[in-house]
């Protein structure tokens, strides 16, 4: 087996200075394969080592500028580092050359989210889901974008759909509320917000949201 395909399985079974080991070895035997810069710059991002991964993310674009995934690999660093400018140029990279993953997709969603230009994430979001139904993360992110967007009935199935692939998302059900308060539908959006706070007690936002409608009836 190569010694990139073990450095994989390591991962997978969490032996981390093993899997380092066999990428160091195999970067040895081929110092100008990209995908073993990404794949070691991968693993030193997952161990918290990002300033590193960096380093090896660029050098796989030094020797191919074509490897997407290397772009991804740092726009998550700085999307992780709270530079979404940055991040969305390097996720718009990695489309550019071809990674069309559902997770570009989302985190192009999410740095143009946190930028506050909701609506310019609708079509990315929108596309993660279609490239992923079961994602509950992208189908609540898209619902947030939605509601923000004024488009409060396809913001409440986005909610639904993800409380259904994921129960205990207390954050799905306390929009949810927010959408039959909107809607001035006061019973089902205490029952959103009693749900809210069910999975999560401490939930603030469900808390405020449930005090404020009982105050009113």
């Amino acid at each position: 087996m190569h010694k990139n395909q073990l450095a994989l399985e390591a991962i997978k079974e969490g032996k981390w200075e093993e899997a380092a080991k066999y990428f160091a070895e195999a970067l040895e035997e081929n110092p100008n394969d990209p995908v073993l810069y990404v794949n070691f710059g991968n693993l030193l991002a997952s161990s918290g080592d990002e300033e590193r991964a960096l380093k090896f993310y660029e050098k796989a674009i030094e020797i191919d500028k074509g490897t997407a995934t290397a772009y991804y690999g740092i726009g998550t660093v700085h999307y992780n580092a709270g530079d979404y400018h940055k991040a969305k140029t390097f996720f718009d990279q990695a489309e550019k050359y071809g990674l069309a993953h559902k997770d570009v997709y989302f985190m192009l969603g999410m740095s143009l989210y946190q930028l506050e230009q909701s609506r310019l994430a609708l079509p990315y979001f929108l596309r993660a889901v279609e490239l992923d139904e079961q994602d509950a993360s992208a189908h609540f992110q898209y619902g947030l974008c939605l509601a923000q967007a004024g488009h409060i009935q396809e913001a409440k199935k986005e909610f639904e759909k993800t409380i259904d692939l994921d129960q205990h998302h207390a954050d799905a059900y306390y929009n949810l509320g927010v959408a039959y308060a909107f809607e001035e539908n006061r019973e089902e959006a205490l029952k959103m917000f009693d749900m809210a706070l069910s999975i999560q007690p401490d939930h603030l936002l469900a808390g405020n949201g449930k005090r404020l409608l009982e105050e009113m009836i």
